[in-house]
């Protein structure tokens, strides 16, 4: 499924790298650890963190992730966005838990580990 398709299902609000949302989403990961998802999240997955931090976004270039949605309506840094900018990976804010916005994905036929 296409990101973009996931930022309309679920009213997502894009906050930058809005021209990289036509890239195909494989699975999703939550964590809010860097270590964790360093360690388990694959390439292609989105990223669901309520982590708002600049490492973050090395976190997901380096692993090759689709994108990071950031939970409970919590807003990032502006080093942040700027970083995610750069390296062009979407940014998306939902006011959803991480169990909520787990559950949108799953509904949507989007998956965890595989």
């Amino acid at each position: 499924m296409k990101l973009r398709r996931i930022v309309d299902e679920l009213g997502l609000e894009v906050r930058c790298a809005p021209r990289n949302l036509d890239q195909e989403v494989n699975g999703a990961y939550i964590s809010d650890l860097l270590s964790d998802v360093i360690a388990n999240a694959h390439q292609g997955d989105v990223w669901i963190t309520l982590q708002l931090h600049e490492n973050t976004v090395a976190v997901a270039a380096m692993k090759g992730l689709a994108g990071i949605i950031i939970i409970n309506g919590r807003v990032p840094e502006e080093k942040t966005t700027e970083r995610a900018a750069q390296e062009n990976i979407p940014i998306m804010l939902s006011n959803l838990s991480a169990f909520g916005l787990a559950g949108e994905l799953h509904r949507l036929g989007i998956g965890g580990k595989r």
